[in-house]
């Protein structure tokens, strides 16, 4: 390009005049600095989501497809994009959010990057069109791939944090449901559901938005009882299903690949049938008899260790276990329980929380 802004120039005594830009060289200029700002977002978000992959997940086929991408993205990252960089002169280094100052979790750490990423290749495929032919398609692709990547990352992230739960919280009705809840999460719970089977949706709906909130800043997982809707509506991070409730394969062509799905059983034919229709994790019990569950009939430790013996997939004991009975549960072969007065009734739901989780990884430690 012509260097602007220059009078003349003499050459052997010859005066030669210097045009300034032109306005399509101008524009140009303005596009390859878009394109290089935004390829460098690009593969920047895509490098802290690696370094996850990589380190966080010891997941080598998540990290091989963010290098590929961030080495596809390289490709398009030519010299005259480079060239047209211009840090000092930028006026947007100096804008910022307090979003950005902070990040609660690893969950939104990946999510914010996974925004950035995206948004840096919808710019790429828009900009690009006014470059390359093949510029705008080939980033309209890999965006495609990073949200392929991102379902999958975050439904991996969700199942791993589901095979390392040992305690599971299903709530009832309570005044200080949000303080149980948190105390709960204080004590090191990593998974808690929301049940309430008779309060209005839209009561629902706010308590489920104010406890997915809270479980995900102490980097747990949050289930919805029930309703795929409502678990939907909030994203939540799954949704648990009773045996009178919608059929587990519905309810994944509703919720997607990545969240979970877990199901009730009471028997060993209704655990093989949630096994086979995909669910993630299962209940199985009542152990023992329980108001939760009126008029069903308590299966004892023998169903217990049938599970421990025959499934595949995470389960939780679950009905009426308490800390004078879980270690009776722990030997028939539960290495996770589910509770629900045991901890939503505990005076002390923070130390209760500790003493199973105490008991449950004493049992792991010596598996």
């Amino acid at each position: 390009m012509k260097e602007a802004g220059c009078d003349d120039e003499s050459t052997n005594g010859v005066v030669v005049m210097v045009e300034p830009y032109s306005q399509t060289e101008q524009i140009q200029h303005v596009i390859y600095r878009i394109l290089d700002a935004n390829l460098d977002r690009a593969r920047e978000g895509l490098r802290i989501i690696e370094e996850w992959c990589r380190f966080g997940l010891n997941n080598a086929q998540l990290a091989l497809e963010c290098k590929h991408l961030r080495q596809e993205i390289a490709n398009w990252h030519t010299p005259q994009m480079r060239a047209a960089r211009d840090t000092l002169g930028d006026a947007g280094t100096e804008l910022s959010h307090p979003q950005e100052e902070q990040r609660a979790n690893i969950k939104s750490l990946l999510q914010a990057n996974f925004g950035r990423v995206q948004e840096a290749m919808r710019v790429l495929e828009e900009y690009g069109k006014l470059t390359h032919p093949n510029m705008g398609k080939a980033f309209k692709q890999m965006r495609y791939r990073v949200y392929t990547l991102e379902s999958t990352l975050l439904g991996y992230q969700r199942h791993q944090l589901l095979l390392r739960s040992r305690l599971y919280l299903v709530t009832s009705q309570s005044e200080n449901l949000l303080s149980t809840v948190e105390a709960a999460l204080k004590g090191g719970l990593t998974l808690l559901q929301y049940r309430d089977k008779t309060a209005d949706d839209t009561v629902r709906l706010e308590q489920a938005m104010k406890l997915r909130q809270l479980c995900h800043s102490y980097g747990a997982l949050f289930i919805m009882n029930d309703r795929v809707d409502l678990a939907l509506a909030v994203d939540a991070d799954g949704v648990h299903l009773g045996q009178q409730d919608m059929p587990i394969a519905i309810a994944r062509q509703l919720l997607g690949p990545q969240r979970l799905i877990g199901r009730s059983t009471t028997n060993s034919k209704e655990m093989q049938g949630a096994i086979a229709d995909g669910a993630d994790y299962i209940g199985v019990g009542p152990v023992y008899e329980t108001p939760t569950k009126v008029g069903k009939a308590a299966t004892g430790v023998e169903y217990v260790s049938y599970a421990a013996k025959n499934c595949p997939i995470p389960w939780f004991a679950i009905g009426g276990i308490d800390p004078n009975n879980i270690n009776e549960v722990i030997d028939a072969g539960a290495q996770r329980v589910a509770v629900v007065r045991s901890l939503m009734e505990a005076e002390q739901p923070t130390l209760v929380t500790q003493y199973f989780l105490s008991q449950l990884y004493r049992v792991k430690a010596n598996a």
